[in-house]
C-alpha cells in the first residue's frame, strides 16, 4: 500500500473512531435541554436530505422499487426510531460512557441471535459472546436493580441495544436498494419521520421555548446531523469498499472506547469499579469476536443491508 493510500485509510478509520465514538458526548450535550426523540428524529431528517442532495450531486440516482424504499424506510424505523431514537431517552437519565458501553454489546447480541436462529457459530465466538453478556448484566445491574430513574434509563439503553441488534440481524435478508448511501437517505427518512410524529404525540414541542434552545444543545445537534450520521457514515462506506474488512471491524471496539473517554474528560463521568470491570469483558470480547468474524469473512459483505447492522455496532451513527 503506497504512503498516500495508507493515509487515507487511516484518516477515514480515524473519523468513524472520533464521529461515531463522539455521538454519545454529543446526544447528552443535546439533550440537556431539547426534547429526545424531536432531537433525533430531526437529526435523522436533517442528514437523509443532506445524503439525498450528495447523492444527486455525483449523479447518482435516488429511484428506487417502492417495495425497496419502503422495506428501508421500515428497517429505519426498527433500527433509527427503536433504536437510536431510545438512546436520546435513556441519556437524559445515564451517563454517555453508560450508554455507549451498552450499545458496545450490540455484537455480542448478534451472536445470540444467531445461535437462537440455529446458525453455526465457532464455539471462540459463542464463547466471546457469553462473557461479554456477563459484563453487560455487571454494566446494567447494580443500578438497575436499585431502581429510580437511573434504572429507567438503563432499561430504555438496554431495549435500544435490542432493537439495533435485532433489527441487523433480521434485515439481512431484507430487500434494499443495492446503493448503501440511498438506503440509508431512506432509512433516515422513515426512522425521522416516526421519531418526529412520536415526538409531537408526546407533547415535546411545548417544550421548544427559548430556554431549549440554547447554543450548546444547538451545536450537538447540528454535529449529531453532519458528524455522525454524514461524515461518519460516508466515510465508513468508503472503508467497506477500500478497507480490509479486519481493519474496519476495529471502530466495533473502539467507538465505546471513545466515548468513554469523552464522557470523563469533558462531562466529568465517573464510572464505578463494577461499571469498569464490564465495560473491561464487553470491550475484550467484541475484540474476539470481531477478529475471529471477520477472519472467516472471505470478502466485504455488502453494506446496504446486513452489512452496516453487523459491523457497525454503533447505534448513534
Amino acid at each position: 500500500m503506497v504512503r498516500r493510500d495508507r493515509i487515507r485509510l487511516w484518516t477515514a478509520l480515524w473519523i468513524v473512531y472520533l464521529a461515531w465514538g463522539s455521538t454519545y458526548l454529543a446526544i447528552k450535550i443535546a439533550v440537556r435541554t431539547l426534547p429526545p426523540l424531536l432531537t433525533a428524529g430531526t437529526r435523522f431528517l436533517a442528514a437523509s436530505a443532506i445524503l439525498a442532495v450528495i447523492v444527486l450531486v455525483v449523479r447518482r440516482s435516488l429511484r428506487v422499487e417502492r417495495r425497496e424504499a419502503l422495506t428501508a424506510m421500515g428497517v429505519g424505523v426498527w433500527l433509527l426510531a427503536l433504536g437510536v431514537g431510545l438512546v436520546h431517552v435513556a441519556e437524559t437519565r445515564i451517563d454517555s460512557g453508560v450508554a455507549a458501553m451498552i450499545a458496545g454489546s450490540v455484537p455480542l447480541q448478534i451472536v445470540v441471535w444467531r445461535l437462537a436462529a440455529g446458525e453455526k457459530v465457532p464455539r471462540q465466538t459463542a464463547i466471546a459472546a457469553l462473557v461479554g453478556l456477563v459484563g453487560l448484566a455487571l454494566v446494567v445491574g447494580p443500578d438497575g436493580i436499585a431502581g429510580g430513574s437511573t434504572a429507567v434509563g438503563l432499561l430504555v439503553m438496554l431495549t435500544a441495544s435490542i432493537s439495533w441488534s435485532s433489527g441487523s440481524f433480521k434485515s439481512r435478508k431484507l430487500r434494499l436498494p443495492r446503493d448503501p448511501v440511498v438506503a440509508t437517505v431512506y432509512e433516515m427518512l422513515g426512522g425521522g419521520l416516526v421519531l418526529v410524529a412520536a415526538g409531537l404525540v408526546a407533547g415535546e414541542a411545548s417544550r421548544l421555548d427559548s430556554s431549549a434552545l440554547e447554543p450548546g444543545p444547538i451545536a450537538a445537534w447540528a454535529y449529531l446531523a453532519l458528524v455522525g450520521s454524514v461524515i461518519g457514515f460516508t466515510s465508513y462506506v468508503w472503508l467497506l469498499d477500500n478497507a480490509p474488512i479486519s481493519q474496519v471491524v476495529t471502530h466495533q471496539y473502539v467507538n465505546p472506547l471513545v466515548a468513554v473517554a469523552l464522557g470523563a474528560l469533558l462531562l466529568d463521568e465517573r464510572p464505578g469499579s463494577t461499571t469498569l470491570a464490564g465495560a473491561v469483558l464487553i470491550v475484550g470480547a467484541v475484540v474476539v469476536t470481531a477478529r475471529r468474524e471477520s477472519s472467516a469473512e472471505p470478502a466485504t459483505p455488502r453494506p446496504s443491508s446486513a452489512a452496516p447492522r453487523e459491523t457497525r455496532a454503533d447505534p448513534t451513527g
